[in-house]
Formats: C-alpha cells, sequence, structure tokens
C-alpha cells in the first residue's frame, strides 16, 4: 500500500471519527424559532447529534434508550395526547420526561406549551422554542440542516468548480495551473466555488458537498497577478457557496513514460471520506487547453450516468465488442 493511500485511509478515518457541533443560538435563527423558556444562553447550548427525537413512548412512562443529545419535537399528536390526561399525571410526566435533561424541546404548529411543561422545564432548566411550522416539514428541515452541519468534513488543497451543472473538484500540485484553469472557466461562464482550500462534507451515504472556508471565500490567487476577487471582478454569477462534487479531476505535469488513458472505458474512482467519486487524470502540457478539455470532460461525465459511454460505442461499431467491459454502463448507471 502506497504512502498517499495510507495517507487517505488516516484522513478518512480521522473525518468520519471527529464529532463536530452547532450552537443552538444558530439553529434558532435558521429555523425562526422564537423562544418560550431560555434559562441559559442559547449560543452556550451545542448540538451534536443530526437525529431529532419526538416523544411518543417516554410521554407513556417508557424512558429506556432515551438518546440525552437529540432534540425534542412536541407537535398536536403529542399534545392532543397529554390533554387527556389530569393535570397531576401531565405534571408528572414533563417532570420525569425533563429529568433526562435533553438539550431543547420545540413545540411545533404555533402551540402554546402548558402550564405543566413550564413548570417542569424551570425546574430542570431545559429550554423550551416554538415554531409555526407543521411538525413533518420542521422535522424534515431541521434534519437536513443537521446533516449539512454536522457532517464530517475534510479539507483538500484544490478548486472547486461548477461546470455545466457538474461539481468539478480540481486536484494537483501547487504551481500545476487549478487557479488559472478555474479563471479560465468563469470566464467562460461556469462558476467558482472555492480556489486553495475546498472544505468537502459528507452530507449523506451518496453525496460529498463542497463548500469554500469562509474567511477565503470568493477569493482567487493567480501567480503574477495576485489575489482577485471573483465576485467582485466578475460578478455574482460567477461564484456559488456550494455545490455537490460529481468529479475529481487530477491535473499534472506530462510524464512521457507514463501511458494515459485514451479511451475512457474503464471507470476509475478516488475515495473521499468514504464515497468512491468518478475520477480522471488530465495530464498537462502547453499547448493544452484544460478549460475546454474540463468541460467536455464534464459533459462526458453527464453522459456516462445516464448510461451512454462514446469508447463503448464506438467500440462496438467497430465490431470490438469482446473488448467493452460488461461493467462500463452499470457502474454509471448506479452512481
Amino acid at each position: 500500500m502506497t504512502t498517499n493511500i495510507k495517507a487517505c485511509f488516516r484522513e478518512r478515518n480521522m473525518a468520519m471519527n471527529q464529532r463536530f457541533s452547532v450552537s443552538l443560538q444558530k439553529i434558532i435563527n435558521e429555523q425562526n424559532l422564537k423562544t418560550f423558556y431560555a434559562p441559559i444562553d442559547p449560543s452556550e447550548v451545542h448540538i451534536s447529534s443530526t437525529d431529532i427525537n419526538r416523544p411518543g413512548l417516554q410521554l407513556g412512562g417508557f424512558l429506556d434508550y432515551f438518546d440525552v443529545e437529540r432534540i425534542q419535537i412536541m407537535g398536536m399528536t403529542e399534545n392532543a395526547y397529554l390533554k387527556q390526561f389530569s393535570t397531576e399525571h401531565v405534571a408528572e410526566v414533563f417532570d420525569h420526561y425533563f429529568s433526562l435533561k435533553p438539550p431543547v424541546v420545540i413545540i411545533t404548529r404555533d402551540i402554546q406549551p402548558m402550564d405543566e411543561m413550564m413548570a417542569a422545564a424551570k425546574k430542570h432548566g431545559i429550554i423550551v422554542l416554538g415554531t409555526d411550522e407543521a411538525t413533518s416539514p420542521f422535522s424534515s428541515a431541521l434534519i437536513s440542516f443537521l446533516s449539512v452541519e454536522l457532517a464530517p468534513r475534510v479539507t483538500r488543497h484544490g478548486v472547486l468548480v461548477e461546470v455545466y451543472g457538474e461539481g468539478i473538484l480540481l486536484l494537483g500540485d501547487s504551481g500545476v495551473g487549478k487557479s488559472e484553469t478555474a479563471i479560465e472557466l468563469v470566464k467562460r461562464g461556469h462558476r467558482l466555488i472555492a480556489d486553495d482550500a475546498v472544505e468537502i462534507r459528507r452530507v449523506s451515504n451518496k453525496t460529498l458537498v463542497g463548500t469554500s472556508p469562509e474567511n477565503i471565500r470568493h477569493f482567487l490567487e493567480l501567480r503574477g497577478v495576485g489575489i482577485i476577487n471573483v465576485r467582485r471582478l466578475f460578478g455574482m454569477g460567477a461564484i456559488k457557496v456550494t455545490e455537490k462534487i460529481d468529479m475529481v479531476i487530477q491535473l499534472e505535469q506530462w510524464d512521457q513514460s507514463k501511458v494515459y488513458d485514451r479511451m475512457g472505458m474503464e471507470s476509475e474512482y478516488v475515495d473521499i471520506l468514504g464515497l468512491k467519486i468518478p475520477s480522471t487524470t488530465i495530464p498537462v502540457k502547453p499547448g493544452r487547453n484544460l478549460a475546454i478539455i474540463i468541460e467536455v470532460a464534464a459533459m462526458n461525465s453527464r453522459q456516462k450516468k445516464m448510461g451512454y459511454n462514446a469508447a463503448a460505442e464506438l467500440l462496438e461499431r467497430l465490431g470490438m465488442t469482446e473488448d467493452i467491459p460488461s461493467t462500463t454502463n452499470t457502474d454509471w448507471e448506479s452512481y
């Protein structure tokens, strides 16, 4: 196993094992929540679980296997269930429930919290928030937000651009021409997401999303020119904050002794945070227009994902079907 592969595995394991958190204040701001009771500053409360919980069994008295890190959501169903019991019973339920110290309870559908809930919240120091949204849409939006904020992540030295709707991650050694290629693509109507440092997050079991660290966002370095602000220079249409990573292109100096793929029959992949991303290597030498080559690579990638492979069609026309790998279309259709 080469040093690069070992480093890739170490990088992935470290990113997958590291836990991230988001402040409750940021959740309040993003989801437009109102505060019923907050004994401490929400910015001091940090959420580290992407899961949420609707306390059905807990309100019924079953408190085993309760995850105290999850945000608690209560809606019309929970409210209607509790209203059928006496005041004393409801107070006892909330006292037991809040004694487990959940980080926050959010009430949906603009329902006002019960007096028994507020009494238990003040007793145990539990934050109670509210929203006027329905429970299911709110839960879905909250989970999506948490999945992005708490996703495993890694930072790679490279450039991320959007070309014809495809997120292309350009990798390569310093000075190989990544930033110069990116600015040429921007001039041709495509969009820059990140230059130099690309923060990659695994937001689901199938998707990687890339963005730029906020302090260097929209800036790009051109050797001989210096630092430029792409948004100021080319306008809002030339930049984008985030983009899904559909393909990785490795730029490297042309090596005369190396045999490069000339057909594109076999699919190559690179492992990032445990996900296989389609990859290709493009050799760099004077006279090659990398921007146009990357445009073609992006369009060809989309065609392959839709089940079409030009090299396979050519070999079929030449009567060389035995040379066509049986997994060519299957690999791309499943991607």
